[in-house]
């Protein structure tokens, strides 16, 4: 079977190895790989700016997969069935494993990460990990990861009905939390520094208030919200800047969740923070309870999973097409079809 791995930074490896062996075992499925998604984690990879990262490694963990072959004690799904993937777990049962918090576990490991991923034609993974279903396409089953990364965002921000929301950085991770965010009832306002991406977000999300970031952000808000300042700040874009500006931006008593991150240090006047008496979160991954929710919403017509893919390109042509992927201004959502 073909596999392509990430060899070093800037370097592909096409691979033709063994189909994994019919003899599952306990609890494993074999899957077939039909769409991954491009997210973030894989450009930062191949660029070399990855924290918790190391080469060789196969990517991909935005995945959509056919269950092919099943271990005999696993009842939770079939051959057949289409699915989309969890790729996270934690195969040391830690302290924050221990109270729940699966999603931040010491030894948490993620797919394409840690381990390798499904830049692969077919791979083994654990059955409790798949959420299936065969009412979505196989694009939407493979946006349900990334928008598990902003429904589970927007569960950290504990958002109510009168919060202001600001979410800044539209592209997916940033849509995704905007949309979890509007079913809360908030309203929300959308930030980015570029106006042709915010046009898109209108357009998918109908968010009627965007911010260009390059602009005078406090002047803007305060005008718009007549003195007031977002209750609720969550912040997507990976960007130090960004992020410590965020600071300035929150009002008194409100929340700033970080959903991206960057390689170095977070700094803020302690005086100021104090003063408005902020509360700072990050927000990791998601929970494997976020997937089959996200999966119904999708279902019901709740949430747009598919209308933030801009780019596709073939599994083959990942080798000499994937770098191309930087020089795309209009890229959103790119998806590797096999």
């Amino acid at each position: 079977m073909k596999v392509i791995r990430l060899k070093q930074p800037g370097e592909w490896e096409p691979l033709e190895v063994d189909l994994p062996k019919a003899d599952l075992p306990s609890g494993q499925v074999l899957l077939k790989v039909k769409k991954i998604g491009v997210c973030g984690t894989d450009l930062h990879a191949f660029k070399g700016q990855q924290p918790f990262f190391s080469y060789p490694r196969i990517l991909g963990h935005e995945l959509a997969v056919e269950v092919v072959a099943i271990a005999n004690d696993v009842t939770n799904v079939g051959i057949g069935d289409k699915c989309s993937v969890e790729p996270y777990y934690n195969d040391i049962v830690g302290q924050a494993v221990r109270r729940g918090k699966t999603n931040c576990g010491e030894h948490l490991q993620v797919l394409g990460v840690h381990v390798d991923g499904g830049m692969q034609e077919y791979f083994v993974y654990p059955a409790e990990f798949l959420h299936p279903t065969n009412s979505l396409s196989d694009d939407q089953l493979a946006m349900i990861e990334p928008l598990a990364i902003g429904c589970h965002a927007v569960d950290r921000a504990d958002i109510k009905e009168d919060d202001i929301v600001l979410v800044i950085g539209v592209g997916p991770i940033g849509l995704g939390t905007i949309q979890f965010a509007q079913l809360k009832g908030a309203r929300v306002i959308a930030m980015d520094v570029d106006d042709a991406k915010l046009e898109k977000c209108k357009e998918i999300t109908k968010v009627k208030d965007t911010i260009n970031a390059l602009g005078d952000v406090e002047e803007e808000l305060t005008s718009l919200l007549n003195g007031d300042l977002p209750t609720v700040i969550l912040d997507a874009t990976g960007n130090s800047t960004s992020m410590m500006n965020t600071f300035k931006y929150a009002a008194a008593g409100g929340t700033i969740v970080f959903i991206g991150l960057f390689m170095g240090d977070v700094v803020f006047h302690d005086p100021s923070f104090h003063k408005k008496e902020l509360t700072l979160k990050a927000s990791r991954a998601a929970m494997g309870s976020d997937f089959g929710r996200i999966i119904r919403l999708i279902e019901a017509g709740k949430i747009d999973a598919s209308s933030f893919i801009t780019h596709r390109m073939n599994f083959d042509d990942v080798p000499t097409e994937f770098e191309k992927l930087f020089e795309k201004k209009d890229l959103i959502k790119a998806i590797i079809e096999l």
